[in-house]
């Protein structure tokens, strides 16, 4: 036994050494690590191109890894980057990709309503004309109901865009003018143009902009003109018509239905609330660059049809939504919200709509 009063260095070394590596393994635990099989992960595909996604939902989806810290991880692909954007609802449900932000029109969802995505013909004219009339007047409970009767796809969430106008290397003073063009343009509007002589054209994306310094586009309908700088077409077109044929876009957001279901509460609404933050940040910057390029930007010409002469296309818009009406009860009834929230619009005046509107 070891006289407590004469300790050898050796006995010293052995207590305390024991007593340290106690202390260690009590004070000093190694942290939890989630193993990398417990984490979610997504393959989402949006509609836009890469200097495009930077702006309206790169941020909100770097804010939800950040937020998910581990527990679910959401990679972002480009326009076309995993499959053709014409293929991405089919993607979509057979679980190639978990998620997608795009209209409903351009990916041929397989419902009736497709047609209100994207740019159904003067159903808006500001920005918020699309959350209000999706949030408050009826045309969400539409697409989910549509929607519902898709296997294997859940409908989230739709937004507002920018406004749908013309940039051209053609100038458009008159109706006149849009005989001819052919223009990179979303289907249903795409069709609705043709009354006045377009020639819609449907290619990849991220072939539009050579398509139109070879001059088999003659101009894209395809945004406003804050897209038109971001996406380099302002470099490649000459004139940008003031006159829009739909004062926003309606984009939206999809998930397969079975990773949808994987996914913890928590996460759920977490996502919800990122792409309600997406919605909010893009309002903001449409509403920013639509103005600040048509007054700063100096590489489009403005050029503008009387507002007389282009009340033609939005009265021909209303004979259009009355044909859109007849293929069934839900494009009926959207119709007939349409033309309720116009009429609303126009007898609440300024500052929601003006006489010349």
């Amino acid at each position: 036994m070891t006289d407590n009063n004469n300790l050898t260095k050796r006995d010293f070394l052995k207590r305390t050494g024991t007593a340290s590596v106690a202390a260690a393994s009590t004070v000093f635990a190694a942290p939890y690590v989630r193993a990398q099989s417990d984490t979610i992960t997504w393959r989402l595909q949006t509609y836009a191109g890469p200097a495009l996604a930077e702006k309206v939902i790169k941020p909100s989806i770097d804010e939800f890894n950040r937020i998910a810290d581990g527990e679910m991880k959401i990679e972002l692909y480009n326009a076309n980057q995993l499959v053709p954007h014409g293929e991405l609802f089919r993607a979509l449900q057979n679980g190639t990709v978990d998620a997608i932000q795009s209209d409903d029109d351009s990916i041929n969802a397989p419902v009736d309503v497709s047609i209100f995505g994207a740019y159904f013909p003067f159903a808006s004219r500001y920005y918020l004309d699309v959350p209000v009339l999706w949030n408050w007047y009826g045309i969400r409970e539409l697409f989910e109901d549509a929607y519902a009767e898709i296997d294997n796809v859940t409908y989230l969430s739709t937004g507002a865009w920018d406004p749908c106008n013309f940039a051209t290397n053609k100038p458009i003073r008159s109706l006149e003018d849009f005989k001819g063009l052919r223009l990179f343009m979303f289907p249903t509007v795409g069709q609705f143009m043709q009354r006045f002589g377009v020639t819609p054209v449907s290619i990849p994306w991220e072939d539009v902009q050579v398509a139109l310094q070879t001059g088999s586009l003659d101009g894209v309908a395809w945004s406003g003109i804050a897209e038109d700088y971001n996406a380099g077409w302002a470099d490649v077109t000459k004139y940008y018509l003031t006159n829009n044929v739909s004062g926003a876009w309606a984009g939206s957001y999809f998930v397969n239905s079975t990773s949808w279901e994987k996914v913890p509460e928590k996460l759920k609404r977490l996502y919800m609330m990122c792409i309600d933050a997406s919605h909010y940040n893009r309002l903001q910057w449409y509403w920013w660059g639509e103005a600040y390029y048509r007054v700063h930007g100096e590489k489009l010409e403005m050029t503008s049809i009387p507002e007389s002469e282009w009340r033609t296309v939005e009265d021909e818009a209303f004979k259009f939504w009355d044909e859109k009406a007849q293929e069934g009860p839900r494009n009926a009834r959207a119709v007939e919200i349409l033309k309720q929230y116009v009429d609303t619009m126009r007898k609440a005046g300024p500052p929601y709509r003006y006489e010349s509107s």
